[in-house]
């Protein structure tokens, strides 16, 4: 196993509690078939007002498969922190793609081919309105998923710009994804990887802030956790780190999908999120960079579809975003994606955020109310700076056991360490059971959860 100099800070107290920043900031409109799943809302307009309720059973009636019964009980689909279901739209989008347009892209120059170039290029501007980018045509790549984006960074950005001795700083909050790479740099640069802790209000201590970036050269942390829930106040990380000289990458897997997301808000100089979290396919994920860091970036992957020229004695690579995109790309998940975002937006990622805040409070509320003590939920109290992930410890009994006892009664949620094994060691557990929430949930799903728990812990006696 590499082994690499780490620098770890110690825990100290409990931090304020800090809202996401960017919350405000406004998304770029765009149209959906079908009348809007807000109550009363007849248009995009106006659908990201304060308050509005979610027509939660108009929306679950867009997804084909929360029709399906498991066990012959209802699906509760409580595991959109792993990945999110489709809706009817998204689905009809990459169907309509392959029935009518389907061609690669970049390369033909008859009809249907300039289509397909067309598509999946409105995808990418699409994608960067979405997330608020300065230049979208510019400055958003299509990766495999957010895990090829930090690789992407790690090992073209990284390679480029780090040197033996260069820190990088992390926290142990991060999922693998955005830990695994820079572990392999570190052990092949020989750099220092320093860690933020987590307090004991599961929020991190930003008490040694200032001396852990100083000298560093990139900061990279997640924007909500996929285990806790934890929002970190992202910005306020991201001005520390720039005004020690540091570039920043934000991980936004876990927030893209369910908080308004703006990348000048939120200070990063890289963005790392998936599609298939968000309602859109596999297959398909996202880096936004700034132009001129991805500009000066040299290509991660090489081969056919990423170069400008090429000779025997070498290559010119195309420019970005293109360079970064070899082989054929992922055409019809690009159009998926898109239409994952016209959904989103069309409902109003504001009404998002109040949705799964409102649905937290009440799952915090009836799980305490049935289970009691023998519950505990491993995340912040509350509802502020905290998204709709609820990690669960039931009793002593084993979260795989429970994950499948939940599961006879059509309760779906995840078991097991979630990609962050640094993270179960600092809680004191192996694994956890998380039921995470999404815009087709309501009361009636936590509702379903608290129940079959209640079965599970009569069952285990």
């Amino acid at each position: 196993m590499a082994h690499v100099k780490s620098t770890i800070q110690e825990p100290g107290q409990p931090q304020g509690a800090s809202s996401l920043q960017g919350a405000s900031s406004p998304q770029g409109a765009s149209s959906l078939q079908g009348a809007s799943s807000l109550q009363g809302a007849s248009s995009l307009q106006g659908a990201d007002a304060p308050g509005r309720r979610l027509d939660v059973d108009r929306i679950r009636s867009d997804f084909p498969l929360l029709a399906r019964q498991v066990h012959g009980r209802r699906l509760v689909y409580l595991d959109s922190a792993a990945s999110s279901q489709r809706p009817r739209a998204v689905l009809q989008a990459m169907d309509a793609y392959y029935e009518t347009t389907h061609a690669n892209v970049h390369r033909g120059v008859y009809a249907i081919a300039e289509e397909a170039d067309r598509l999946y290029e409105q995808a990418r501007v699409t994608v960067g309105h979405f997330i608020g980018a300065p230049h979208p045509a510019r400055e958003v790549v299509f990766t495999k998923n957010a895990t090829e984006a930090v690789n992407l960074v790690a090992f073209s950005w990284g390679r480029a710009n780090l040197k033996p001795g260069d820190a990088i700083v992390l926290t142990e909050m991060e999922h693998h994804s955005n830990l695994v790479p820079w572990l392999v740099l570190a052990a092949d640069l020989g750099l220092e990887l320093r860690y933020l802790r987590m307090d004991d209000s599961y929020r991190l201590d930003l008490s040694s802030l200032d001396r852990l970036v100083e000298g560093a050269k990139l900061v990279t942390c997640t924007v909500m956790s996929n285990v806790l829930g934890t929002i970190p106040p992202f910005a306020s990380i991201a001005e520390a780190a720039h005004s020690a000289g540091a570039v920043v990458l934000a991980d936004g897997a876990q927030s893209v999908p369910h908080h308004v997301t703006d990348v000048g808000s939120l200070g990063c100089d890289f963005l790392a999120f998936s599609s298939h979290k968000m309602l859109g396919p596999t297959g398909i994920g996202v880096l936004w960079g700034r132009e001129d860091l991805l500009d000066a970036m040299p290509p991660f992957m090489t081969g056919g579809g990423m170069i400008r020229d090429v000779k025997l004695d070498g290559f010119v690579p195309d420019e970005t975003p293109g360079k970064f995109e070899a082989g054929t790309p992922p055409i019809a998940e690009a159009i998926g994606l898109a239409e994952a975002i016209r959904y989103l937006t069309d409902i109003g990622m504001t009404s998002v955020e109040h949705h799964e805040s409102h649905l937290t409070a009440y799952a915090e509320e009836a799980l305490a109310g049935t289970l009691g003590a023998d519950l505990r939920i491993l995340g912040p109290a509350g509802t502020v700076a905290r998204g709709g992930v609820l990690s669960l410890a039931y009793r002593d009994i084993h979260p795989h056991d429970l994950a499948q006892v939940l599961d006879e009664s059509g309760v779906c949620i995840r078991a097991g360490h979630h990609c962050a094994k640094p993270l179960m060691r600092r809680l004191g557990v192996s694994a956890t059971a998380r039921a995470s929430l999404y815009v087709y949930n309501d009361e009636s799903d936590v509702d379903a959860l608290a129940e079959a728990l209640g079965k599970a812990g009569s069952l285990f006696g």
